[in-house]
């Protein structure tokens, strides 16, 4: 283990039912919430009036902010800002998966920024830019529709700007949610397809920091393996039937597992993710589906610089026997059962199944190379990657 802080203060309140707590939990936090969720809502439509009606009981008044898209931009942020000064409120409720609950975040932490809302962001990761991470933000509730980001348990955001077609992230403590009331049932209704990718980004969150992460962590490490096994296990039990809250309650609880700092103290670099937010910021892919197409192909780019880490994976997570067999055959192994467990529930695992082809691999290079460099000029991982790299892996996975 290396030297690392954790620092975590989010109070979680989990299980199926507890939405309706949301009324007493938000009125010790404020009395005016502002409600982030997404423009396309009437699926919504049941729980916005349960909300509501939990809140008004309170005496919380509810002021609604419908204008958050899949791979938010920035300018949502800004028209959300807008509406949290014009109408007061003293309390930011994010309502939805990860898009919602980020722009919540950054809505929060914007009311109080000054200056250009883009320098929040780490968008250039050689410090060729000046970053400016907010300092202050409102009081946030989390209401969380989705497992698969763990928004709701760390202080992380992610958003895109439409100007330059780039996606980054930004954090700081103020952007911890004060509560996130986390019900397994309120994921009932997703379609299969957002389900499947839900596990597949819940898979990512650990997976490369398994793959890339510290060498002597073992702790990390059997974290991160249960963390792939419940979703292996449980994903197709709510893919068969989606109303299965038992399995529900496991995926839910595993996305949180999965990125609230438990699985990777002091470890917190996502180089898959890098190569990943290029395909959202430039084709709008499901943030999952991003990830599915790229953990198959990093995996195959990669294998061989850290093969003892990928035999333990086919060994541990796919149980495949090494006997009579080489390491690099075991390693290989495992990596056709992942790839088989993605296909199987559904999820693309190539560039060609979204669209995109080969002519467009040049460019998604040069913006991973110019938003995720560092100032050595490779992208963090252990071994850093160079720009030959991260090309080979886009090739990969057409």
């Amino acid at each position: 283990m290396e030297k690392f802080e954790f620092y975590n203060p989010v109070h979680i309140i989990f299980g199926v039912g507890q939405v309706s707590r949301v009324g007493q939990e938000a009125e010790l936090l404020g009395k005016k919430a502002l409600i982030v969720t997404y423009k396309e809502h009437d699926f919504f439509n049941e729980l916005l009036d349960e909300v509501e009606k939990s809140l008004s009981a309170c005496e919380v008044e509810m002021v609604p902010f419908f204008g958050v898209t899949a791979n938010p931009k920035m300018s949502e942020v800004s028209q959300g800002i807008d509406v949290s000064k014009t109408n007061e409120v003293d309390l930011v409720i994010g309502l939805g998966g990860g898009s919602a609950m980020d722009t919540a975040k950054l809505i929060a932490a914007g009311i109080f920024y000054h200056g250009d809302l883009w320098d929040m962001v780490f968008s250039r990761h050689d410090n060729t830019r000046e970053v400016v991470p907010p300092q202050k933000a409102l009081p946030l509730l989390m209401i969380p529709t989705l497992p698969a980001t763990g928004s709701e348990m760390n202080p992380t955001a992610v958003i895109t700007n439409e100007k330059t077609q780039e996606k980054s992230y930004t954090w700081n403590q103020c952007l911890y949610p004060k509560v996130s009331i986390v019900d397994p049932s309120l994921t009932c209704s997703l379609p299969q397809f957002q389900t499947a990718c839900a596990g597949a980004d819940t898979i990512s969150h650990v997976l490369e920091f398994y793959l890339t992460g510290y060498e002597d962590a073992p702790l990390n490490n059997r974290i991160q393996e249960g963390v792939i096994l419940t979703v292996m296990e449980e994903l197709p039990k709510v893919l068969q039937d989606q109303n299965n809250l038992s399995a529900r309650s496991n995926l839910q609880w595993s996305s949180i597992v999965a990125l609230n700092g438990w699985s990777q103290p002091g470890d917190g670099w996502t180089p898959m993710h890098q190569l990943g937010h290029v395909l959202s910021a430039r084709h709008n892919i499901t943030h999952g589906a991003s990830l599915s197409i790229i953990m198959p192909a990093w995996m195959k780019r990669f294998y061989k610089t850290r093969l003892d880490r990928y035999v333990q994976f086919g060994e541990r997570v796919f149980n495949v026997d090494h006997k009579n067999k080489t390491q690099e055959k075991v390693a290989l192994e495992g990596m056709e059962l992942f790839e088989a467990f993605l296909e199987k529930i559904n999820v693309p695992t190539r560039l060609s199944q979204v669209g995109i082809n080969e002519e467009e691999i040049d460019s998604f290079t040069e913006d991973v190379v110019r938003v995720s460099f560092g100032s050595n000029g490779m992208l963090r991982s252990r071994p850093p990657v160079t720009r030959q790299g991260v090309e080979e892996v886009y090739l990969l996975a057409l």
